[in-house]
């Protein structure tokens, strides 16, 4: 039984990653969802949950991409749906029908891709699948969500009558406005709408001679609106048929609501299912962000991190542009308790909160940015002491309160539990503070807990040193420059450079030794020792990365070289070839000149012919004969090797094409157009000269013709040329 207290949510900050989860859910329910994350009661849910993740986050490397899960909340018509004989609205059923329709294309997903998406299809394959809301609601709304005319028969014959009336009543009164124009009783505007109805606009001193019903008067009194008596009867029946209209349709809507009221407890579920997959969808767009991936999970109690970066302090660093520390941190069966010292400013703190935030959110089911190498195991209790624990309202000191804190820790620390305590034992007098921490110290390790401390304690560096499952660690800090290297480093403890840092602040030499004689000589010689140690390992540390740069660039450079070498190689190679060739033309060249200055003294074709046969024959005789297997296997190597150059003669063209497109465009001045300059249209070939330009436009003289053309339409060929 896996049981996190509320007191660790909150020292390692892990509601600040609710909220960055829940700004990536999409529906209300998901933020509150996300808002309310903890971490999993057991083993089994915390892997389910990681593999939920997981899948989600894998989905964007299948062509088959996870449907949309939004939707719109219906906590209102569950509620009305649960009081008895009530209708819910028009749109309400919209809403529920666009709910269980994106449910149902969800679960039809994760069945068809259920081997793509194990754990996934695992978390809907409860839900119901059914048609029966939809089909409702479509039967009786379209898809702009108006009622259907034939939602109902009797709906269908009362809009009909209803269109058949209103025909009635238009051809009526544009029988009656014309007659009364023609008479000249209206005003100009002629007719007029109120309460609905049409109305004519009958001047006020003919308003007795319009037969028909008075429905108002304009403002002034000139106008008075009458419907006219044609239509008076008409206009009572609409009235009477849209009465009907209405009251079918709360029959129908009243109807539908009792068809849904029985599927209370699948909307409530479908509710429940969207909003866990926006929680599982804005985790894994959180995953993203921080490029995390799920590590191997391990049965055994092993934490290896690498490269493990605090994600608060990544997506803070990031979004300022700067550099963020990844750290390498082991706990396992060998080293169960790492105990961090050395001087503050150092990153002892984050590397502390970076171990405990991690696992935090590991066991609620979110990725974390460390490397895929990385092993993790699951604890049933992740205890923390960390901050200022100052309670003002139980008026308890830092110390008291670490004290009952510590005192909480030893009931319920076991071999399942990890523990992180910053600044252990402090708040106390050094000596006998230090002493307690020990012990607290031996109790957690006979408990085979595991866990990281920081301190600054000389005995707990030394206990450290002599206990076999604990082992001492410090982050870097550059010898000569005391400046904070933010990396942490296994088997030494840290010295507090306290003298050293006093002196790089300024404090004067003379105060600093009157203080190192007030202290032991051997705790001076003991922290002069660890820092001699760091200094020393930091300068083997830089000279070790020079070597290495140093190496690299010597291998670097015995490759260019060797390469460099293999192309003399060839080129004298391909020259040797080359100028044996031409030696052997030059030789037949001489021979053929011979053979023919013998010809053209004594005219004998027959010798000629027989020296010409004999010098094909000896070269002949020279070339190497080949099978016909042989000569094919050359050819195909031959056409194997003009291939494999036709697509490197390819890719070079693509590669300069590419470029040519992401070349910016350097745009050329446009040259100021002048009188006697000669010109052309920009996709014309005809040349002219300007006679004249004036309010944009220029007279351009082709020679046989003149046109007048806007100067934006015009190129430069040549300009006017000086006197």
């Amino acid at each position: 039984m896996i049981n996190i207290h509320q007191k660790t949510l909150k020292d390692l900050e892990f509601h600040t990653v609710c909220e960055h989860v829940s700004e990536r859910c999409v529906t209300e329910h998901g933020k509150e969802k996300a808002l309310a994350i903890v971490p999993y009661t057991s083993s089994k849910e915390a892997l389910f949950g990681l593999h939920q993740t997981n899948e989600y986050v894998s989905s964007k490397f299948h062509e088959t991409v996870i449907p949309n899960h939004g939707y719109d909340p219906i906590d209102r018509e569950i509620k009305f749906l649960d009081i008895e004989d009530s209708v819910l609205e028009r749109g309400s059923f919209k809403k529920l029908s666009s709910i269980s329709e994106t449910v149902n294309i969800h679960l039809k997903f994760f069945n068809k891709y259920q081997e793509k998406y194990p754990t996934l299809h695992q978390t809907v394959v409860e839900t119901e699948y059914t048609t029966i809301i939809i089909d409702a609601v479509n039967a009786v709304f379209d898809k702009y969500g108006e009622l259907r005319d034939d939602a109902s028969p009797l709906l269908q014959t009362t809009r009909r009558s209803i269109n058949q009336v209103k025909g009635r009543i238009n051809s009526s009164f544009a029988s009656a406005l014309g007659q009364y124009q023609g008479y000249g009783y209206l005003d100009d505007i002629r007719e007029s709408v109120v309460e609905n109805v049409r109305v004519l606009a009958v001047t006020a001193m003919h308003r007795r001679k319009v037969k028909g019903a008075i429905m108002g008067s304009s403002k002034t009194g000139s106008i008075v609106y009458i419907q006219p008596e044609a239509t008076l009867q008409a206009q009572r029946e609409l009235n009477n048929l849209l009465f009907e209209e209405d009251e079918e349709i709360k029959r129908i809507l009243k109807a539908l609501t009792n068809t849904v009221r029985p599927f209370i407890s699948l909307f409530t579920e479908y509710q429940e299912l969207l909003s866990t997959i926006d929680v599982i969808a804005a985790k894994a767009k959180y995953a993203e962000k921080l490029n995390a991936i799920l590590p191997t999970i391990t049965k055994d109690r092993e934490l290896t991190l690498k490269d493990a970066y605090h994600p608060l302090l990544y997506l803070s660093n990031t979004a300022k542009g700067e550099k963020t520390f990844p750290q390498d941190i082991r706990l396992d069966a060998n080293h169960r308790i790492i105990v961090i010292s050395g001087p503050n400013a150092g990153g002892k703190s984050i590397t502390l909160k970076t171990v405990g935030l991690l696992q935090i959110m590991l066991q609620s089911g979110m990725l974390v940015p460390v490397h895929e190498y990385s092993r993790m195991c699951l604890f049933n209790r992740i205890l923390t002491d960390i901050g200022d624990n100052q309670s003002i309202e139980n008026h308890l000191s830092t110390y008291s309160y670490r004290l009952k804190n510590m005192n909480y820790f030893l009931k319920k620390c076991d071999k399942y539990t990890l523990f992180l305590i910053d600044e252990f034992g402090t708040g106390s007098d050094p000596e006998l503070g230090g002493a307690l921490a020990e012990t607290f110290l031996e109790v957690f390790h006979e408990r085979e807990s595991y866990g990281i401390i920081t301190t600054h304690y000389a005995n707990l560096k030394m206990m450290a040193n002599e206990t076999k499952e604990i082992v001492n660690a410090n982050m870097l800090f550059d010898a000569r420059t005391l400046e904070p290297l933010f990396k942490l480093h296994l088997g030494e403890a840290g010295s507090s450079f306290t003298f050293e840092v006093a002196q790089k602040n300024g404090i004067p030499y003379s105060l600093i030794n009157r203080s190192k004689k007030k202290v032991e000589r051997g705790k001076i010689r003991f922290d002069k020792s660890i820092a001699n140690l760091q200094k020393e390992r930091s300068r083997l540390a830089k000279t070790t990365s020079t070597l290495k740069e140093k190496e690299q660039k010597a291998v670097q450079q015995d490759q260019k070289l060797q390469e460099i070498n293999a192309k003399v190689q060839a080129k004298l190679e391909n020259y040797q070839e080359l100028y044996d060739s031409n030696q052997r033309l030059i030789y037949l060249g001489q021979k053929l000149d011979t053979v023919s200055e013998k010809f053209y003294r004594d005219k004998k074709k027959r010798e000629l012919v027989a020296e010409l046969m004999k010098i094909v024959q000896i070269e002949n005789s020279k070339r190497k004969k080949q099978s016909a297997k042989a000569a094919k296997a050359q050819k195909q190597k031959e056409k194997q090797v003009k291939q494999e150059v036709e697509k490197k003669v390819a890719v070079i063209r693509k590669k300069k094409v590419e470029a040519k497109k992401e070349a910016p465009k350097v745009e050329k001045p446009k040259p100021i157009l002048k009188v006697g300059d000669r010109v052309r249209m920009h996709d014309g070939k005809a040349v002219g000269v300007i006679d004249l330009i004036e309010k944009g436009k220029a007279t351009v003289d082709y020679g046989m013709f003149t046109t007048k053309v806007s100067v934006d339409q015009l190129e430069l060929v040549q300009a006017k040329k000086k006197k």
